[in-house]
């Protein structure tokens, strides 16, 4: 049996039980396709690993696990940047309430390389040779992709940035 057939049945077999233990586990369909997504991503990662016959399904269970305690844990860091944010803000903020909107643009319009570095840096709180290693560089390339993203969302807020916005450095 080939690792794909192999990997096949396991999938067959199994995927009913891994949903209904992530849709048990989750409060959206998203999330459930992204437990599921990623349980059978690592099992196919790691087919050698996968134990035969039942002892799959709990491997399975475990994998399913991990990954939901990887996406609380993200939620969790989530909201935990979200309220650090909103309390900067408040602490920043002008008189009048400020759109933030032409910051999403701008960072929108950037390339798909600079947000990573930029979102890296600043909401995971990475430092250039953590960036590397999740972007699979050197950390002299990190810090350089990171020093001229930051250059470039500069750039493309010159040219948004409203007049009542106050702007801290970190």
């Amino acid at each position: 049996m080939t690792q794909r057939d192999r990997f096949e049945a396991i999938y067959n077999a199994y995927y009913p039980a891994i949903h209904q233990y992530a849709a048990r586990r989750t409060s959206s369909p998203d999330d459930t396709a992204d437990v599921i997504s990623e349980a059978f991503l690592t099992a196919w990662r790691r087919i050698g690993e996968v134990p035969e016959g039942e002892r799959a399904l709990l491997w399975l269970y475990g994998v399913a696990r991990r990954v939901l305690a990887n996406q609380r844990r993200g939620a969790s860091r989530k909201g935990v940047l979200a309220d650090r944010l909103r309390a900067e803000l408040v602490a920043d903020r002008p008189v009048e309430p400020v759109d933030l909107e032409y910051v999403r643009d701008a960072f929108d319009e950037l390339p798909e390389r600079d947000r990573e570095v930029l979102a890296l840096a600043c909401w995971e709180e990475l430092t250039g040779e953590q960036i590397a290693k999740v972007v699979g560089c050197t950390t002299l390339a990190a810090r350089t992709r990171l020093h001229r993203a930051r250059r470039r969302l500069a750039a493309a807020l010159d040219g948004k940035q409203s007049p009542t916005i106050v702007m801290r450095q970190p």
